[in-house]
């Protein structure tokens, strides 16, 4: 996995586990920690875009698509992730 990659997946569980705190507790950890600055901002600005960035995941990981079926196998000779029959 590539830094950014890993970077960009850190950043949308960060936004994630911030949206989940906010919506179950009403508790902005990045406003409590940086207040209602640019700072904060800035940091939804890169959870956002690492969300954008991480959409390109999903057309890297070809086993959520073509694995659904149970009677299929991951074939793990293939890095890219295909199933076989």
């Amino acid at each position: 996995m590539s830094y950014v990659n890993f970077l960009a997946l850190i950043l949308i569980l960060i936004g994630a586990l911030n949206w989940g705190l906010v919506g179950f507790f009403q508790y902005n950890v990045v406003e409590a920690f940086l207040g209602k600055t640019m700072a904060a901002n800035i940091v939804y600005c890169l959870v956002g875009l690492a969300g954008v960035w991480g959409l390109g995941f999903l057309t890297k990981c070809k086993a959520l698509c073509c694995c659904s079926s149970s009677e299929k196998k991951m074939d793990k000779s293939d890095k890219g992730g295909c199933c076989r029959k």
